[in-house]
């Protein structure tokens, strides 16, 4: 194999696979609908990409390239190409299990906290200097990259549920952090995607530790079970005498099966970060990493792109950026937020993602926005879906109660905001609200 042409190459995952090949020293090259931060990020890096739908980039030879493809495309020109031209076609969930086979896969699993968490792992392992490959579904803000190399034979991956990808893994350990309903539009119900998680627990090998109260047992799997929980003491990982530093960031005494590792504070703010760290923790201190090695590299951790990442931050205004997309998240996040800034006013800027996602899960979002003092909503995102009818944001805002909110379309969101007083503003979404973050991060920074 010469050439490896990636078709979705702008994904998180897929891009960690392109680098990871182009490390390797094979000709790598894609497609993606639109240019982004990340396509930029690997044309500099010396991967062809191009955004229109051109069969006659895909390299000639088919013996010797491997066509590597994402399930969020369904139909394209390329795609028909190499299914009729019988180039060999996997799917990036086959790619990433047949790296991590033969190696000492630690994977991190759970409808949220997972990028987070093993985004964190691989931060331990590697400040700790045991190091590790890592591919990850964020942008490391230690690292700025999605992956990390390293020649020993431990892997860190986040393990995907959508499309029922992390059944690719076996990994020696593994956490799943959580098992909300999400992904319907796959899984058609939540007693699919808890089948769907006890599948994946099955598959590990040495260790599966559980956020505590999960509904998976030692009948759903082989491996050891520990649990872990932030507010939980008879987790086997939990944390004591818990708080927030005047920014935000936790410190807390960690109880494990070992001892007791006292004052961890966690570099990344919030106590949603601090519970991250105790799932990505126990990954480490299983694995047999040093503890002292542990603790200092969680005061070292910056978080991930996207995750609670803050841009501006005064007294007077400040803005934080998020991937939030599942009520779940949002909840989690928002509460985290009131740590950070306490008896602050918060206004939440929110598009939704996926059609499908909001009808099934309408009520639930506009419950959790409704914790934030001002919402303010743009149109879904419709990333893969066609419309549904009857299915809009206003069902969200009809259904919400935050003192303040209002619906507004997206290209004049700035407009809006260039009038509108703010104290703390976030963003929440995974389609294309990240667009916002430079122009926002300008127009308030220019006020603070």
């Amino acid at each position: 194999m010469k050439n490896v042409y990636f078709i979705g190459i702008g994904g998180i995952g897929m891009s960690a696979l392109a680098r990871y090949f182009k490390f390797r020293g094979l000709e790598v090259s894609g497609y993606d609908k639109t240019p982004s931060d990340l396509t930029a990020a690997l044309e500099r890096e010396g991967i062809s990409v191009h955004y229109e739908d051109r069969p006659d980039l895909v390299p000639a030879n088919v013996e010797e390239t491997l066509v590597i493809w994402t399930p969020a495309i369904h139909e394209l020109g390329e795609l028909d190409f190499v299914r009729e031209k019988g180039y060999r076609l996997i799917k990036r969930s086959r790619a990433l299990g047949e790296v991590a086979r033969g190696q000492r896969c630690l994977a991190v699993a759970g409808t949220h906290g997972k990028t987070t968490t093993s985004t964190l792992t691989a931060h331990i392992f590697t400040e700790s200097g045991e190091g590790c490959t890592a591919f990850l579904g964020g942008i490391s803000r230690n690292y700025g990259t999605n992956l990390l190399m390293s020649r020993n034979d431990v892997v860190v991956a986040e393990a995907d549920e959508f499309d029922r990808s992390f059944h690719q893994l076996f990994p020696e350990i593994a956490v799943i952090t959580a098992i909300d309903a999400d992904h319907l539009d796959i899984y058609g119900d939540y007693a699919h995607v808890l089948e769907s998680f006890r599948v994946f627990a099955s598959q590990v090998s040495g260790t599966l530790i559980l956020k505590e109260g999960l509904p998976v047992t030692s009948a759903d799997t082989k491996a050891n079970l520990l649990t872990y929980h932030y507010t939980s003491r008879t987790a086997d990982f939990h944390p004591e005498n818990a708080r927030p530093d005047p920014l935000g960031h936790f410190i807390y005494d960690l109880h494990y099966p070992g001892g007791v590792l006292r004052d961890i504070r966690v570099g990344a703010p919030g106590w949603v970060n601090a519970e991250n760290s105790i799932a990505a923790a126990a990954i480490a201190l299983t694995f047999g990493l040093d503890p002292e090695a542990v603790k200092h590299a969680i005061g070292t951790f910056q978080g991930v792109k996207r995750r609670l990442e803050v841009h501006v931050n005064t007294p007077k205004v400040s803005y934080v950026d998020d991937y939030a997309h599942h009520p779940a998240e949002l909840a989690s996040a928002i509460s985290s937020l009131r740590d950070i800034f306490p008896g602050r006013k918060i206004t939440a800027i929110f598009q939704p993602h996926l059609y499908t996602r909001t009808r099934d899960f309408a009520p639930d979002f506009a419950k959790a926005l409704s914790a934030v003092d001002k919402l303010i909503l743009l149109p879904i995102y419709p990333a893969r879906e066609e419309p549904i009818p009857g299915v809009t944001s206003d069902i969200i805002l009809s259904a919400a109660t935050a003192p303040e909110k209002v619906l507004i379309p997206k290209e004049e969101l700035m407009d809006y905001l260039e009038k509108e007083p703010v104290d703390v503003l976030v963003t929440f979404g995974a389609g294309n609200i990240d667009r916002f973050v430079e122009p926002i991060t300008q127009l308030l920074s220019a006020r603070s």
